[in-house]
């Protein structure tokens, strides 16, 4: 089989990370410039990718997600209060500049960067509410404090690391998933 299709077929989200094992700075490194690669709409590259390892700020946005989780009062599989981003020691933040298209160029990022990683040994789930995140008041202080300017809406995270259990296994395709017009 071909290499891409067997590593978009054999992807898995992870919701169970082992947070001490962090994937080196090399890896995460290679993870993110895949996601530059992405295409966007007229090649205007509007996607951002903020790889977050510090374990103070891993945390602090951790605690910014459960709140809108919990405020919101968002049916998730994470118990309010607990880590929604499942242990995982690094993630990756995607925004976007505002544009007609940003809400398209932002997700093919997020695919890329799962695919990369899991192209490397490296566990993800995409996780959101960055959206919600980087509209208050403490996302934009975040953003600033890291040298970030202009209107960015959040699209999402990728939580990287390693698997702390096996993955679920994939389910079957359900059997109207494509449509065919000969």
């Amino acid at each position: 089989m071909n290499k891409v299709i067997e590593t978009i077929m054999s992807r898995r989200s992870c919701r169970c990370f082992d947070p001490e094992r962090m994937p080196s700075e090399e890896t995460i490194q290679q993870i993110c410039e895949a996601g530059t690669w992405s295409p966007t709409s007229r090649g205007q590259q509007n996607p951002i990718i903020i790889a977050v390892t510090n374990k103070e700020l891993r945390d602090r946005i951790s605690r910014m997600n459960s709140a809108i989780i919990t405020g919101k009062n968002l049916v998730t599989s994470t118990p309010p209060g607990a880590d929604p981003f499942y242990g995982a020691p690094c993630m990756l933040i995607v925004l976007v500049k505002e544009s007609p298209n940003a809400m398209y160029d932002g997700p093919i990022v997020m695919q890329t960067l799962m695919l990369a990683a899991e192209s490397l040994g490296v566990n993800s789930i995409w996780i959101h509410r960055a959206k919600e995140e980087f509209e208050s008041e403490e996302g934009k202080q975040i953003l600033r404090d890291l040298g970030i300017e202009g209107d960015y809406i959040g699209i999402g995270h990728v939580a990287l690391g390693y698997a702390a259990k096996p993955l679920q296994e994939p389910k079957p395709r359900k059997e109207d998933y494509i449509y065919w017009a000969k």
